[in-house]
């Protein structure tokens, strides 16, 4: 057989390969069709379509999310009056946002330098980041230092030795805010495993790996800053399932904090109340009420040996009787009041 085609055969070939992507179209048509089976085809005016930036896929749920929120508004609160006490001045902490993103993100809206702190929280595996602004961690050392913040300057240079220890001392009252705060959900043991100046050397997840990023406002007398928490989802994941709103939150409701209880009680028993006996009631004109001289006997038609009760801040609580105790008047408890009581 001769190799070359002659005119009807190259003809056949281009007729047969026409007619494949004409199958093709159809097949796509028909695919369109059944995307549209209840709308008009040609019209995609009323599609339901959102953006969606596979890049940055959304891994933490919006209940989730709202939990997460509120878990770290607790700690907000928590590590402002921990630095109140630290620093002998009003320290106010505020969660403004919290987002998702990548680690890539994150870190590329980071100034340079800055306070970038590695926090580990075992049991959990991985370490998460809080970073600092310059613009309120150098206050905070100056305030340590015992300055007044009046005409401090913010330099642009990575922290010293000497203020990075004075850095871990802020760290250690932020590490008991977030164990309290996370003792709700799970218990965490937080340690500063490292501090950086710039946020691009530091990887401890991979670039496009999703994070948590809790946004902080931070304010001292005059001076204001931010502060940020990073949480990788891979370090949170085994815990993930307890960070829904509602479970969160009954678990906090049932969760019993026996140091609080304890307090409490140490407050109430120092308390004082008015104790009160009512010995009898009677009634009488206001004719005999003015006419009562010294001597007169006013009965009241109860027994002397019947017994009494005992009031508490005006609630009647005890039945007892009434006696003599080292030469003061004394009530000796018999038993608790009950509604049957008529005393």
């Amino acid at each position: 057989m001769s190799d070359t085609l002659d005119q009807n055969e190259v003809d056949a070939l281009l007729a047969a390969v026409d007619s494949d992507a004409d199958g093709d179209n159809d097949a796509s048509t028909d695919s369109a069709r059944v995307f549209f089976s209840n709308r008009r085809i040609g019209n995609t005016d009323d599609v339901d379509v959102r953006d969606y930036d596979f890049k940055r896929p959304e891994r933490v749920s919006k209940d989730q999310m709202r939990a997460l929120q509120t878990l770290h508004e607790s700690f907000a609160r928590s590590y402002g009056a921990l630095l109140s006490g630290y620093l002998r001045t009003i320290v106010e902490v505020k969660a403004a946002n919290i987002e998702q993103m990548t680690f890539s993100e994150f870190t590329h809206a980071l100034p340079n330098p800055t306070c970038f702190n590695l926090l580990s929280c075992e049991p959990l595996e991985g370490n998460i980041c809080m970073e600092i602004s310059p613009l309120i961690i150098y206050p905070v050392i100056d305030r340590l230092l015992g300055g007044s913040n009046a005409d401090l300057f913010i330099p642009q240079r990575p922290l010293t030795a000497i203020e990075l220890r004075l850095v871990s001392k802020i760290i250690d009252r932020a590490k008991i805010g977030l164990e309290e705060a996370w003792a709700n959900v799970t218990p965490l043991n937080f340690q500063l495993e490292e501090s950086e100046s710039n946020p691009a050397l530091v990887q401890i997840v991979p670039p496009n790996e999703v994070v948590v990023v809790v946004n902080f406002e931070v304010k001292m007398s005059s001076r204001a800053g931010t502060m940020s928490l990073c949480i990788p989802y891979n370090v949170i994941e085994p815990v993930i399932d307890k960070l829904s709103s509602q479970s969160w939150a009954a678990y906090k409701k049932n969760k019993k904090d026996n140091h609080l209880r304890s307090r409490l009680e140490g407050h109430l028993e120092a308390a004082k109340l008015d104790v009160t006996t009512v010995l009898a009631d009677t009634t009488m004109s206001v004719t005999d009420l003015m006419n009562l001289q010294v001597g007169d006997v006013v009965l009241t038609g109860k027994p002397a040996s019947s017994p009494l009760s005992l009031s508490v801040e005006g609630k009647r609580k005890y039945i007892g009787q009434l006696g003599q105790y080292r030469g003061n008047r004394a009530f000796k408890v018999t038993r608790a009041i009950t509604p049957k009581d008529r005393v």
